[in-house]
């Protein structure tokens, strides 16, 4: 039937060249074959309207405001805010899960395991229905199963599945607080932003009320140091969103909102004040001269004072010191790697000071190299230096490189033995430590019998 209400475009193809004057060149008339074959053969696949399809692709992209654009950054600034308030109005608010858990209790399935109250799962769609459109998310088969155990009733914990929604609603929360804090808008706090958010998140953590108002510069930058330090390897100045409620450093943090915060969790947190003001203390300590710097002769004194002079010099040879001094921020990072050693960022620290020639492994030079720098210390306390053969096989046996000749970063973590290797080669205390592991396991074990013969 198409065929005969319009004629084939080959049909009309002659018909048109047939009119055409004959005084044309080739050139031209072969332009305007092309213009037609291209047009009929367009309508012919159905697509003679371009401008159609295009409208059916998605913006995908948006060009961010130039630094001159000082009106359209605004615009993107306040359009930002108003997103972010209206994603936290779709979140559930204290009364609205004061309401779901009356829902959820109501709603409790018999019998009681232990002294959880449990909930099926017809109930619980029951609840789904009566708690409001904000619940809808929670109350699918997924999160079900995901709560459902070896409960003989196929019932979930209503306790379970309440710890459950808190903790989401916490995390969008802290989402859209960081949020606010992204002055870039592209999912990522700066080292200012996040010093920011922590300034204005002092005030409400109880535990930091004792903290001097002349203390909260210094005690920001102890904070956004972890962050940096163990989120930032690259460092490259800016930190996922996403990382930091991923990881468990946040959770530390706003620990510090329990006014009964037990003096042992205190001293084992990072941000907290007894925490932030020793290490505050061990700095000023340190700085003899009182200039506000550490010098490597200042430095040598860190811990039990028992760092090698070789090691030392590298850390002031990589890291960034001024006229040739340490600053605090520098000193941060430097305290985080020694006392987090069993961490991959403490490591990928400490290796790079130990890999002298950037090559990305230590050999048997760089490890003699390191340690030659023990045996002169247990000259000079007068102990007989061990063999560094003997420590060469042992650490070959414990880390079991992929090459035999070479000990890669990777090597290190994968092996979980990399903290003991590096406090080998770079403290005499820690090689003591590892020396006489098998005299200090001996003395704890009788510590812990006389203990208990005590207690009896």
């Amino acid at each position: 039937m198409e065929n005969e209400k319009m004629p084939h475009w080959t049909e009309v193809l002659k018909r048109r060249v047939e009119k055409t004057r004959d005084e044309r060149s080739e050139e031209e008339k072969k332009a305007e074959e092309t213009e037609l074959f291209t047009k009929y053969y367009t309508e012919w696949k159905g697509g003679g309207d371009k401008e159609a399809s295009y409208k059916n692709i998605p913006r995908f992209y948006y060009r961010l405001p130039a630094e001159d654009e000082i009106l359209l950054q605004k615009l993107r600034e306040e359009s930002r805010a108003v997103f972010l308030q209206r994603k936290s109005r779709e979140l559930l608010d204290n009364e609205e899960l004061q309401n779901l858990w009356f829902l959820l209790d109501k709603h409790q399935v018999p019998p009681v395991t232990g002294e959880e109250a449990m909930i099926s799962y017809e109930a619980f769609l029951q609840v789904g229905e009566k708690a409001g459109p904000k619940c809808k998310i929670f109350f699918t088969a997924r999160v079900y199963a995901k709560l459902l155990h070896n409960d003989p009733y196929g019932r979930i914990s209503i306790m379970q599945f309440f710890n459950y929604v808190m903790r989401k609603v916490w995390l969008h929360q802290t989402r859209i607080g960081l949020s606010l804090y992204d002055v870039a808008g592209q999912g990522y706090l700066r080292e200012s932003d996040l010093e920011n958010y922590i300034l204005e998140l002092i005030p409400t953590l109880p535990q930091l009320d004792g903290l001097e108002k002349s203390f909260y510069s210094f005690y920001v930058c102890t904070a956004v140091r972890k962050f940096f330090f163990f989120l930032d390897p690259l460092r490259t100045g800016k930190i996922k969103i996403q990382d930091i409620l991923a990881c468990s450093f946040l959770d530390d943090l706003l620990e510090l909102r329990d006014e009964e915060l037990s003096k042992e969790s205190q001293e084992s947190n990072w941000f907290s004040a007894p925490s932030a003001l020793r290490v505050y203390g061990q700095y000023l300590n340190l700085d003899k001269d009182h200039n506000g710097m550490l010098s490597k002769e200042e430095l040598s004194r860190y811990g039990t004072a028992t760092l090698t002079s070789v090691f030392l010099d590298r850390v002031f040879q990589e890291c960034l010191t001024y006229d040739g001094e340490m600053d605090y921020k520098t000193y941060l990072d430097f305290v985080l790697a020694l006392e987090n050693r069993k961490e991959p960022s403490a490591l990928q620290y400490i290796f790079k000071l130990l890999d002298m020639e950037n090559r990305g492994y230590l050999n048997v030079f760089s490890l003699n190299y390191f340690f030659r720098a023990i045996q002169e210390q247990m000259k000079l306390h007068g102990q007989e230096p061990v063999s560094f053969q003997d420590v060469k096989d042992e650490i070959y046996d414990m880390v079991k490189p992929k090459d035999p000749f070479k000990i890669t970063l990777q090597d290190l973590v994968s092996c979980c033995q990399g903290d003991t290797v590096v406090s080998i080669l770079i403290d005499l205390n820690g090689f003591w430590t590892y020396e006489n592991r098998e005299v200090l396991v001996a003395n704890d074990n009788v510590s812990s019998n006389t203990g208990d013969l005590d207690d009896t």
